[in-house]
C-alpha cells in the first residue's frame, strides 16, 4: 500500500568509528538515546556497516498474530507479523508490471495463481491491469515509511503508509494494481476508472477484497484504495465483498480510530 507512483527507497547511512569496546558501547547507547522511539530507531551491528531500521507503534495494543502462514490472517495496526517473518513460498506471478523492481513482483504460492487468473478473466472482458507492487521485505517497508515520514511527517504517513511489520504486503498476499496505461497508479485518480469498478466488480471470483473500501477508515485505519487487493480465497472474499464489509469487521475486530 502506498500513497502514490512513487516508490524511492530511502538509504539510510550511520557511521561511526569504533576505538575500543567500551567506546564502542559507549556510542551505541547514545545513539540509541537520541533515537526517536515513535518514529524509528536504528540498532548498529559491529560487524556490518549497514543498519538495520525498526519503528515501534505508539500504542501498547498492538498483538502479534500467531498464525501469520494463514491465507485469511489480520494484519492492520493492531495485529502485526512476527519479527523477521518472511513467506516461505514466494514465487514471481506471470503478470505485468509497471517496473522491473523483482522483490515487489513477488507473491505467496496461492495468490500468486489467484492474480494470474483474475489478470486473465480482466483481459478476456477487455480490461487491462498492470501490478503496481506486490511483496515487500520488512526493510523495504521500514524504508518506504521513513520516507513518506520525511515527507510529511509521522503522523501525516500512518493515514496510508503502514509501520514495518504491520503491512499486507509483508505476508505476500497482497498486490496494489492499475490500468493498463499505467496513469494513476496507486493514486486516488485510479477510483472510478473502467479497470476500478471491473475490479470492485469481479475481484471475488478470484479470492480478493478491496482491502481498504470507501468510508471504511475509523474501521482500517486507512483511507479509501481501490487498487489494493488482498487475497483471502474466493469463499471468504465472496462472503466480504458481498457484504461490503472489511477483513476486521468479519473477524469482528476492535475498529482502528487514527
Amino acid at each position: 500500500m502506498i500513497k502514490k507512483s512513487f516508490f524511492l527507497i530511502c538509504n539510510v547511512s550511520i557511521l561511526f568509528t569504533i576505538t575500543g569496546c567500551l567506546q564502542n558501547k559507549q556510542a551505541v547507547e547514545e545513539n540509541t538515546n537520541s533515537t526517536n522511539k515513535t518514529a524509528v530507531s536504528v540498532s548498529q551491528v559491529a560487524a556490518s556497516s549497514t543498519p538495520k531500521i525498526t519503528y515501534s507503534n505508539d500504542s501498547d495494543d498492538v498483538e502479534v498474530v500467531q498464525n501469520p502462514e494463514s491465507i485469511t490472517v489480520l494484519i492492520n495496526k493492531q495485529n502485526k507479523l512476527p519479527d523477521g517473518y518472511e513467506p516461505s513460498d514466494l514465487v514471481t506471478p506471470n503478470i505485468s508490471f509497471i517496473d522491473n523492481q523483482i522483490e515487489k513482483r513477488k507473491m505467496r504460492s496461492e495468490a500468486s495463481s489467484a492474480i494470474e487468473k483474475l489478470f486473465t478473466g480482466a483481459s478476456e472482458q477487455g480490461i487491462s491491469l498492470l501490478g503496481v507492487s506486490a511483496y515487500r521485505s520488512y526493510q523495504s517497508q521500514a524504508e518506504l515509511f521513513k520516507y513518506y515520514e520525511n515527507q510529511d511527517g509521522y503522523q501525516n504517513a500512518l493515514n496510508y503508509s503502514a509501520l514495518p511489520g504491520t503491512s499486507e504486503h509483508e505476508t505476500g498476499l497482497a498486490i496494489d494494481v492499475t490500468g493498463g496505461s499505467g496513469k494513476c497508479a496507486a493514486e486516488d485518480c485510479f477510483a472510478g476508472t473502467k479497470e476500478a469498478k471491473w475490479i470492485q466488480d469481479h475481484a471475488a471470483d478470484y479470492g480478493f477484497i478491496i482491502r481498504y473500501p470507501d468510508n471504511k477508515k475509523p474501521i482500517t485505519g486507512y483511507k479509501y484504495e481501490p487498487w489494493h487487493l488482498r487475497y483471502v480465497g474466493t469463499s471468504l472474499a465472496k462472503t466480504i465483498m458481498g457484504q461490503g464489509i472489511t477483513l476486521e469487521e468479519y473477524y469482528n475486530a476492535i475498529p482502528i480510530t487514527n
